[in-house]
């Protein structure tokens, strides 16, 4: 990695996976119900398969796109996935090359089409996770020092998750990601997944909570309010960080979570930063009049400054506010590269939104905090 730069890092970043990566990594038991693009012979339209089922058609280029129009992507079959893959989303040589050209040390991964699926076989999960693991490890060996790769890891079965997390840990792999929803009806703090916790907080790897996309329901707690199949994009993408991430985060700390594991790192990605002081002090007022109800070791606040951190959006207008009261070591920043509601001018967008931060804060939102997340 260059020296002469300061060290930035974009924290929220992602790869396009290959069409075929599922069906050449995948274990060959799995082969035939491995995640894959095939195309109708009616009508032309590429068919993302899960498990043999159709989930999207007709507009896989808007999985990436942030190189393309918009409003192309949404026109079925005028655009196809690769066009929406730019070359440094699968490419290592090239990711280095456009990380160069934004004068960005690395890139911390994660996946695209890793985002969307979603399966009640706990074996497949399974396996479409290592399958993605093993194709990631492959890529982050391709561009060493630039890219900061983190393990998707499937919680469905505890006990495969953990040897899975363990295999990761010797691969190299520096955190994981995990759908911020409950996993059979249990939410993070279920004593099922306590070995999961108990290795992250060892190794010093932190918890990636990462919006995800589901096209068959409503994730998170916004069902109510925008049905499968509904298209309000504006909407959806505004609330779909919030809606998800920031209930995921509060009951971790509401649940006493962070008292059992009072060293493990939460990330919050992809649903910005603003929202942390307003629920810290929303928390702590509601603790104050009833925390007998479940009493903590601390109060909220407490446990979001010293467990939680959260990633800026480029132009954001609220870092500075957030670094006063959550903690100006808890703010990253991230491009949401290559997505269709990121922009290429993401790491333009973030110098200039910090540049009235004191050349302490800026350093620490570029990249310095990230040292503290992500284990050398």
């Amino acid at each position: 990695m260059e020296t002469s730069r300061e060290y930035v890092v974009d924290c929220d970043s992602h790869v396009m996976e290959p069409p075929d990566l599922w069906q050449n990594y995948i274990e060959p038991r799995f082969r035939d119900r491995a995640i894959r693009i095939e195309t109708d012979p009616t009508d032309g339209l590429e068919i993302l398969m899960i498990d043999n089922q159709p989930l999207l058609k007709g507009m896989l280029a808007g999985l990436g796109g942030a190189n393309l129009p918009r409003q192309s992507l949404f026109v079925p079959g005028e655009k196809k996935y690769l066009d929406g893959c730019p070359p440094a989303s699968y490419l290592p040589a090239e990711r280095i090359r456009m990380l160069d050209e934004w004068g960005v040390s690395a890139g911390v991964l994660f996946p695209t089409v890793g985002i969307l699926w979603d399966t009640p076989d706990d074996a497949l999960a399974a396996a479409y996770t290592r399958a993605y693991n093993n194709w990631l490890k492959d890529f982050a060996s391709g561009a060493p020092g630039r890219v900061i790769p983190i393990a998707h890891i499937a919680l469905q079965e505890p006990v495969s998750a953990l040897a899975e997390l363990r295999r990761c840990l010797k691969l190299g792999f520096k955190g994981i990601f995990l759908a911020p929803e409950t996993i059979g009806g249990r939410r993070f703090s279920h004593p099922d997944f306590d070995p999961i916790w108990s290795e992250c907080e060892a190794a010093g790897i932190p918890v990636c909570l990462h919006v995800i996309v589901r096209f068959n329901r409503a994730p998170g707690i916004i069902g109510q309010f925008y049905q499968p199949g509904e298209f309000r994009a504006v909407y959806g993408f505004a609330l779909g960080g919030f809606a998800q991430v920031v209930p995921a985060a509060m009951t971790m700390v509401a649940d006493a979570l962070f008292d059992r594991y009072p060293r493990l790192k939460v990330l919050c990605v992809e649903a910005g930063c603003g929202w942390a002081p307003y629920i810290m002090d929303r928390m702590d007022e509601k603790y104050e009049h009833l925390g007998w109800t479940f009493p903590t070791k601390l109060k909220p606040s407490d446990y979001f400054r010293r467990n939680i951190w959260v990633v800026a959006e480029p132009e954001e207008r609220t870092i500075g506010a957030t670094m006063d009261l959550l903690g100006e070591d808890r703010v990253l920043w991230g491009s949401d590269y290559p997505h269709i509601d990121s922009t290429l001018e993401a790491a333009r967008l973030i110098r200039e939104s910090v540049a009235a931060l004191s050349p302490e804060r800026r350093h620490k939102l570029l990249g310095g905090n990230a040292r503290a997340v992500f284990p050398e």
